[in-house]
């Protein structure tokens, strides 16, 4: 991973969120962009009907532009970025180089606008977890990154240890979504100090089990071991077997299905998105 993107906002979570990212580039050798996102007149939402997009979130984004714009939060989120990238050592850059720096960069538009542009242009994506379903603003730069960029997110809670990707649990079922996440975070694996397989149920799908992914990782130098999470309700013995190896970092793809109201993801992956209060590393195609 060379480059990691940061939505930026003055806000206590997005000083969390830069401080996670500056940590984790810095073990990666990685450059560090961090973005905020000013109005325009033309800010439209445009994410496909059955995903995210609504009358109320138009309406609400650009209220908040406006808000952002007349008291200067550009400003203060530029200062913000600035003053944690001094703090990790990162120096400030203009034009991209391969040594790591730090990028300052502010855009118009909409989150959406701005990931499906930016977004692919990256290794890796970082924001905030939305405090509730209600949090529209969060919600939008949370779904955008994830269904705009065909790139990695890693999705953070809004407090909590800054530091991640130590001690890594992987949630493993057998889907090509899952290992698709697994070759996306290698990186990131490959740092780390402890890695564990979960998988919950039986391994009965046509996809490869969990000890082909032990033998796997070994090519990549990565000593992994694999456990059996709990029976019934997949999400929570998911979190269990998380928490039970002190882990820091989960990994695992993303499965969607068309939106019911706001709800665009279901099962498992909806319960560690929204629910979950965990740093997520995930993927969706």
């Amino acid at each position: 991973m060379r480059l990691l993107f940061v939505p930026v906002a003055d806000r206590p979570e997005c000083a969390l969120a830069l401080q996670t990212s500056f940590l984790l580039a810095h073990r990666l050798g990685a450059s560090l962009n961090g973005c905020h996102v000013r109005p325009h007149s033309d800010s439209k939402i445009s994410l496909p009907a059955d995903q995210l997009a609504t009358a109320e979130d138009d309406a609400i984004w650009e209220v908040r532009l406006k808000e952002q714009k007349q008291s200067k939060a550009g400003d203060r989120a530029g200062a913000l970025f600035a003053r944690i990238a001094g703090d990790h050592d990162y120096t400030m850059m203009t034009s991209p180089r391969p040594t790591p720096g730090a990028v300052w960069m502010e855009k118009v538009g909409s989150p959406q606008k701005l990931l499906a542009i930016s977004g692919p242009m990256c290794d890796l994506i970082v924001v905030s977890r939305p405090a509730t379903r209600n949090s529209k603003i969060a919600q939008m730069f949370m779904h955008s990154a994830l269904l705009s960029t065909s790139r990695p997110v890693l999705i953070l809670p809004r407090s909590g240890k800054a530091e991640v990707g130590k001690r890594v649990c992987i949630a493993w079922n057998q889907s090509t979504e899952a290992a698709s996440a697994v070759a996306a975070a290698m990186p990131i694996l490959q740092q780390a100090d402890q890695v564990t397989i979960v998988s919950c149920g039986a391994e009965t799908g046509r996809g490869p089990k969990s000890g082909q992914l032990v033998n796997y990782l070994r090519y990549w130098g990565i000593k992994a071991k694999r456990i059996k999470g709990g029976s019934g309700d997949e999400g929570k013995a998911l979190i269990k077997s998380y928490r039970d190896t002190h882990s820091d970092l989960l990994v695992m793809g993303a499965y969607s299905r068309s939106r019911l109201r706001q709800r665009i993801f279901g099962g498992v992956t909806d319960f560690i998105l929204n629910k979950a209060d965990v740093p997520v590393f995930v993927l969706h195609h």
